[in-house]
């Protein structure tokens, strides 16, 4: 039987390599974006993974999103919430905006994919979970309240599922990125990137196959025991 997967912000970055990787394995992978539809459209025809359009701050969006994903391909057993912004600041030069659209994003937008396809994935007895979170969720970073803050709600909400799916076959994991390069780290000045670095023990910027690799394994049947756990790739930048 094959798995069906869904991954938010599955067309770029990380998101990216994660639907590749997935799809590489033989599920059949979904992989949902926000905006750019050119970019969208370029990886379908690139990988074969159909793109869905939907913003996972809006519930009811989000629940249709799903279901038409469900008539199209079958019953959802693995969601990978990827899908993240950023509007980083100095806390005092924060915006009531800045926090809310991060938090409507990065965690109501966990719950808004999750909550739809939960009592089906009781129904059937499995269910996989997989948060991509962060370092700085689990450390902090200056100007970044609103997302570190998002980020540390995933960790709890995790820990959560996990403890409610478990009897019905469902396992529910964070990964923790640290710096990786993607399109966005690589954009910034050679003398940041020199920085951020310097502050990492294994000298360099992560993969993004790297962090998807860790999410084929925590998709996978191997994986049934671990549950409510987050797992950290960040080059020994920071411990828990």
């Amino acid at each position: 039987m094959t798995r069906i997967a869904l991954v938010t912000g599955g067309s770029r970055g990380i998101g990216s390599a994660i639907s590749k990787e997935l799809k590489s394995l033989g599920y059949q992978v979904a992989a949902t974006y926000a905006g750019n539809d050119e970019k969208a459209a370029a990886f379908s025809e690139e990988t074969g993974i159909p793109t869905y359009k939907w913003d996972v701050s809006d519930y009811e969006a989000s629940k249709a999103g799903l279901a038409q994903v469900e008539a199209d391909l079958g019953p959802i057993d693995i969601v990978v919430a990827n899908a993240g912004i950023t509007r980083d600041a100095p806390f005092h030069k924060m915006t009531p905006q800045h926090w809310q659209e991060v938090i409507d994003t990065n965690l109501t937008g966990v719950f808004n994919t999750v909550h739809p396809v939960w009592p089906g994935m009781r129904d059937r007895g499995f269910g996989r979970i997989i948060v991509i979170s962060s370092i700085n969720g689990q450390k902090g970073q200056f100007g970044q309240a609103n997302y570190a803050s998002t980020k540390a709600g995933d960790l709890g909400l995790i820990k959560t599922l996990a403890q409610e799916g478990a009897r019905k076959g469902i396992t529910a994991n964070a990964i923790c990125p640290g710096y990786i390069a993607t399109e966005m780290v690589m954009a910034v000045p050679e003398k940041v990137r020199d920085s951020i670095i310097a502050q990492i023990p294994a000298g360099r910027l992560g993969e993004p196959e790297e962090v998807a690799r860790c999410v084929s394994f925590l998709a996978s049947d191997d994986s049934g025991f671990i549950n409510g756990s987050t797992l950290s790739a960040n080059g020994a930048q920071f411990f828990v």
